[in-house]
C-alpha cells in the first residue's frame, strides 16, 4: 500500500489532534519514562543508511501500552474513578492499564486467559490488579470483561481502538523526532493498529511544520496479517489467525478508528514469518544486547528479510520486551535453526563399532560443535543392519553448515536436515 499518507491539511484525517497528542505527552510524562534510542550499524551496513532502534522494551512495563493506557484514564470523571476500571489481555495492555491504574489510585480489574504466562500473570498482580482468570482464548476473555463492566459499572479500557489510546501512543511519535530531528522514516509493529495509528497520525499532521513527510511503515505477523485484507476492502475485516510467536500483535480484526488512520497515514505494510521473527530477536540479543519479544522485534526481522527499503535516517520501534523465558529459550532455538547456526541432523550408519566416532570426528574436523546426540535402532526407514544417529550441531552459518553437510557426504554418510 505505497504512496497512502495524505497531506495532514487534507480534512477528515480520523483519530486526535496533534493538539491531543501533545496534551498527552505532557499528561503521561509523569509516569513515562523517556526510552533509549540506539543506533544500530548492523543494520546501517544492511539498509544503508543510519538506522536507530527505538528500545521502548525498555519502557516501563516492558512495552509502550503504559503510554495510551495512562492517558485514558488520567482523564475518567472521579464517578469513572471509583468505579473502577476493567480490561482484558494476555499480556502487555494488561499491565499498561495495572500501573495506570495504581499510579491513578484506581481499582483494576483485569481479565486474562487460562494459560496465561506466568512471568505476565505475575507482573500485572505486582501492579496491584486484581487479575480474574477465564476463558482458553482472548475473544472469551474480552467477553467476560465486558460483561464485568456492564454488572459492575466499571470502565473498560479497549487495548487500541479509542482515541485517548491513539493519542497517548502517538506521544511515541513525538519522542522520536525529539531524539532523531531528521528521521526519514518509521517501521512500527501492528496488531489492532493502535502504536501505529498514533505514530503515523502524528506524522501526518506534523508535516508542514517540518516540511517533510516521515514515511511510516508498518509489520504484522504473517500468520495474523488483518490489515492488507482490510485495505484491500476499504473496511475493517476478520480474518483466522493462526499460531504465531509473535502472539503480542495477534489481532484478528483492525481497530475500526485505528484503520481509518492506518489507510489514510501509513505508507506501507509488510509481513514477516514467524522464521524471520526469530532469527531478528537472535540478532537483536547477540548485536544490540537487547531482550526483544516477538511481537516487538518484527520490524528488524522485516529489515533483515528485505521487506522494505529506506532513504534516509530511519528509526525501528521495539514495542515491548516482555517474553516469557521458557518461550525465549524456544525462540532462540528457532531463530538459531532457521539461520543454519544450528543443525539437527538425522544419519543412518551400518551398526558396527566406531561410526559414532568417526561422525565426530568429521565434525570436529569441519570445526563445528556437536552438542547433544541420540543413537537408535528404531529411527523410521531404516534397513535391518542399520541405526540412526540424530547430531544436534552448532554451526557460524549456511557457509559453515554446507561444509559440515559436505564432510559427512565425502565420507559416505547421507545426512539428512531434520527442521
Amino acid at each position: 500500500m505505497p504512496n497512502r499518507k495524505p497531506s495532514p491539511s487534507k480534512p477528515g484525517l480520523a483519530g486526535p489532534t496533534l493538539a491531543d497528542i501533545r496534551v498527552a505527552r505532557e499528561r503521561v510524562s509523569a509516569v513515562v519514562d523517556t526510552t533509549p534510542m540506539e543506533k544500530s550499524r548492523f543494520l546501517r551496513e544492511l539498509l544503508g543508511q543510519d538506522v536507530y532502534l527505538k528500545a521502548e522494551n525498555l519502557q516501563r512495563t516492558g512495552s509502550y501500552k503504559i503510554r495510551g493506557a495512562y492517558n485514558l484514564l488520567a482523564q475518567l470523571s472521579s464517578e469513572q474513578r471509583a468505579a473502577g476500571v476493567v480490561a482484558a489481555s494476555a499480556g502487555n495492555h494488561a499491565q499498561g492499564v495495572a500501573l495506570a491504574a495504581r499510579e491513578l489510585g484506581i481499582a483494576a480489574t483485569i481479565f486474562m486467559p487460562l494459560g496465561v504466562a506466568l512471568p505476565k500473570l505475575q507482573a500485572t498482580r505486582n501492579y496491584g490488579a486484581e487479575v480474574v482468570l477465564h476463558g482458553h482464548v482472548v475473544d472469551e476473555t474480552l467477553r467476560a470483561a465486558a460483561e464485568f463492566a456492564e454488572r459492575t459499572g466499571a470502565t473498560l479500557i479497549p487495548p487500541f481502538d479509542h482515541a485517548d489510546i491513539v493519542a497517548g501512543q502517538g506521544t511515541l511519535a513525538l519522542e522520536i523526532l525529539e531524539q532523531v530531528p531528521d528521521v526519514t522514516n518509521v517501521v512500527v509493529p501492528i496488531g489492532g493498529g493502535g502504536l501505529i495509528s498514533g505514530i503515523a497520525s502524528t506524522f501526518a499532521q506534523l508535516e508542514p511544520e517540518l516540511g517533510r513527510r516521515v514515511r511510516v511503515i508498518g509489520v504484522q505477523a504473517e500468520n495474523a496479517a488483518a490489515y492488507p485484507p482490510s485495505i484491500a476492502a476499504g473496511e475493517p475485516v476478520s480474518i483466522a489467525t493462526t499460531a504465531t510467536i509473535a502472539d503480542g500483535i495477534m489481532v484478528g480484526r483492525p481497530g475500526d478508528l485505528n484503520f481509518g488512520i492506518v489507510r489514510d497515514a501509513v505508507d506501507e505494510i509488510v509481513t514477516v514469518s514467524d522464521d524471520e521473527t526469530a532469527q531478528a530477536l537472535v540478532v537483536l540479543l547477540e548485536r544490540a544486547k537487547l531482550v526483544v519479544e516477538p511481537a516487538g522485534a518484527v520490524g528488524v526481522a522485516a529489515a533483515l528479510a528485505g521487506r522494505y527499503a529506506v532513504d534516509g535516517p530511519t528509526v525501528v520501534v521495539l514495542s515491548g520486551g516482555n517474553i516469557d523465558p521458557m518461550l525465549l529459550e524456544r525462540v532462540i532455538s528457532r531463530g538459531l535453526i532457521a539461520s543454519e547456526r544450528y543443525l539437527r541432523l538425522r544419519i543412518p550408519l551400518p551398526d558396527r563399532p566406531g561410526q559414532l566416532a568417526r561422525t565426530a570426528e568429521l565434525v570436529a574436523e569441519a570445526n563445528a560443535n556437536v552438542v547433544e546426540v541420540l543413537h537408535t535402532r528404531h529411527g523410521s526407514g531404516l534397513q535391518i543392519s542399520e541405526v540412526e544417529l540424530e547430531l544436534h550441531i552448532e554451526t557460524r552459518g549456511p557457509e559453515h553448515a554446507e561444509l559440515v553437510l559436505t564432510k559427512l557426504r565425502d565420507a559416505g554418510y547421507r545426512p539428512r536436515v531434520d527442521f
